[in-house]
């Protein structure tokens, strides 16, 4: 192994997995990511050239009950650049005491120094993603810090994203649109119970792992309500999958939105490409405003299912079916008896893929 560059996050005491107060900011200023959290399409890099920094080792100093002084120091080997969004980059990583590999998302600070709102926003992640455990929402294992960066240790999915997925098949069968829509109705019981609006459900952000089960996964716009009464007037989500009362702004929006990402999620798994796209974020949103899509002749698909969309991308938040309500629908009433042999195919290859990039 080439030598390797050691970063050590240094235990000060919010730097544990379980402070998430930060070190102040440093002075210093660095432009952040001009992505804005509202993303026109999916996004994800995977490079085949080695990415700056990998081979450097990261020492992580973290918060361990069983350990005699309350803390462990465990040493992860940072891998290769798995995606990257507005002001965070996430790399795969292993950890050299115990071989497991993991996700490790990466933040800057100096990214976040010019906005307080971003930093509240990494804050606010942290602290919904640790209360959440459900074996289709991506497991938050730690959160440490150095004076430069700030580090979410997260459960690694090995076979990327449904936005891969569709990338290569480019639209599924309608049993695998079953067999993951019941994973994701699950996800999303789990999440609502817990008072948690997801807020930018989408291809990108579903993740699979090396089961092919779907992993919920980036809760950096994701928001906890008070009560079933409380309402978030945040303009935020990815134009694609944001909902009519997000752009709309007057009443303000709850669990209803995340039922609204569903259906364009099925739609779009369904038919090869979102049902509001447009050549530009403007005409996307009056598309979603105006409730105006199809469903192409040339692509044939079941009453039932044509039925479940409806039913999701209804105008009005109140129109929509509850996560109860479409487990009973027609569409979603009868689980598959297997595994989806085209993905079966897609994981056989992806397998195959992998073994020849060794």
């Amino acid at each position: 192994m080439p030598a390797a560059m050691v970063a050590s996050a240094a235990p000060p005491a919010a730097s544990s997995s379980r402070g998430i107060h930060f070190a102040p900011l440093p002075s210093t200023t660095s432009s952040s990511s001009s992505q804005s959290d509202l993303k026109p399409k999916d996004a994800c890099t995977h490079p085949s050239a080695p990415e700056e920094g990998e081979g450097e080792i990261i020492v992580a100093h973290i918060q361990d009950p069983s350990s005699e002084d309350g803390m462990v120091t465990k040493r992860f080997l940072k891998g290769k650049l798995l995606g990257k969004g507005g002001f965070a980059k996430c790399y795969g990583a292993t950890c050299l005491e115990t071989r497991t590999e993991y996700a490790l998302k990466i933040v800057v600070k100096a990214s976040l120094a010019k906005s307080k709102a971003r930093h509240k926003q990494l804050q606010t992640e942290i602290r919904i993603h640790r209360t959440l455990d459900h074996e289709h929402i991506v497991k938050f294992h730690h959160f440490f810090e150095d004076k430069h960066h700030a580090y979410i240790l997260l459960e690694l999915c090995h076979n990327h994203s449904m936005s891969d997925l569709i990338r290569r098949r480019k639209r599924l069968t309608e049993g695998e649109v079953q067999y993951y829509l019941l994973q994701l109705l699950e996800a999303l019981r789990h999440l609502h119970a817990k008072g948690v609006i997801h807020r930018d459900l989408k291809l990108g952000n579903l993740f699979l792992d090396k089961h092919m089960r779907i992993k919920v996964g980036d809760l950096g716009l994701a928001a906890k309500l008070l009560s079933r009464a409380d309402r978030k007037k945040t303009m935020c989500g990815t134009p694609n999958y944001i909902a009519p009362e997000i752009l709309e702004c007057s009443t303000g929006h709850s669990f209803q939105v995340d039922i609204w990402s569903l259906g364009v999620i099925a739609y779009t798994l369904l038919i090869g490409r979102p049902p509001f796209e447009c050549k530009d974020v403007k005409s996307t949103y009056q598309r979603i405003l105006a409730n105006r899509y199809n469903f192409p002749d040339a692509i044939p698909i079941s009453d039932a299912a044509k039925d479940l969309i409806r039913s999701m991308l209804q105008s009005q938040p109140e129109n929509r079916p509850s996560l109860e309500a479409l487990g009973r629908m027609t569409f979603l009433a009868q689980v598959p008896s297997s595994f989806p042999l085209p993905t079966l195919l897609y994981l056989s290859f992806s397998r195959f893929a992998a073994h020849r990039s060794l």
